[in-house]
């Protein structure tokens, strides 16, 4: 389980402190699927990276299973079951992709976790995981290698984004699979896809730095469609649906 108890990230800016997250408090409970979304800027990789320990929060605390994890660095958190598949992938230059998925323990399985993202072993575990993948093969290895680490607490920031349509849907399956098998895993997604926010067991929408709502999506999604109607419908006449307004 993972608690968030009154997190707050601030920043310089300008002089000034400027607050990212507002006292935030939640419970992922293992075994459920949580889509994160809000307006852009509303802090939503913030407090994913706050609970992976890239950025480190000013107030509040982070609970892993009941203990205090506020503190410890990226390494510890990963040692603990904790993975982060960034929305902009990080480029290993000089490292091939099967030395990445040594890494993560998982050599012996890489082809598998490669086909499950639509990429093939024989064509993909002898290229550098550089400069030379598209921004669509480094998304879908991103995805592979958070996978083939097995984690308990797997944060995925939009992993649809920049990846051919035909692959989106696939990726967000797998992305809710290890917490839909059963195994006591958390599956905390960053999206806007409108599909799969209908499709999680719970929907979380940060604005401007605060939750806002939390529950199921038949409680949070009418909401949700209400509040973007009234604050951008004048500016698309209504034809962008909510998650599209979010982008």
């Amino acid at each position: 389980m993972l608690t968030l108890e009154n997190l707050g990230v601030s920043v310089g800016e300008n002089g000034r402190q400027k607050d990212i997250l507002k006292n935030i408090n939640l419970e992922l409970l293992p075994g459920r699927v949580y889509a994160l979304t809000g307006p852009n800027g509303s802090g939503k990789t913030t407090l994913a990276k706050a609970v992976m320990g890239l950025v480190r929060p000013t107030s509040g605390r982070i609970l892993w299973e009941g203990r205090d994890i506020t503190d410890l660095d990226i390494t510890a958190r990963a040692r603990e079951g904790i993975a982060y598949a960034f929305q902009q992938p990080v480029r290993f230059k000089g490292l091939k992709i099967k030395d990445l998925f040594a890494l993560a323990g998982a050599d012996g399985r890489a082809a598998a976790y490669l086909a499950q993202v639509g990429l093939c072993a024989a064509d993909y575990l002898e290229r550098e995981a550089g400069s030379g993948l598209s921004g669509g093969e480094a998304k879908r290895l991103e995805v592979a290698l958070t996978l083939a680490r097995r984690p308990r607490l797997a944060i995925f920031d939009e992993p649809e984004a920049g990846v051919d349509l035909w692959v989106q849907e696939r990726l967000l399956d797998l992305v809710a699979a290890p917490a839909r098998r059963g195994q006591g895993v958390i599956s905390l997604v960053i999206t806007h896809s409108e599909k799969f926010l209908q499709q999680a067991d719970e929907v979380l929408l940060l604005e401007e730095g605060r939750l806002v709502e939390a529950g199921p999506p038949d409680r949070v999604w009418p909401q949700l469609e209400k509040d973007l109607a009234c604050r951008w419908g004048n500016e698309c006449g209504g034809e962008r649906g909510a998650a599209e307004c979010y982008r």
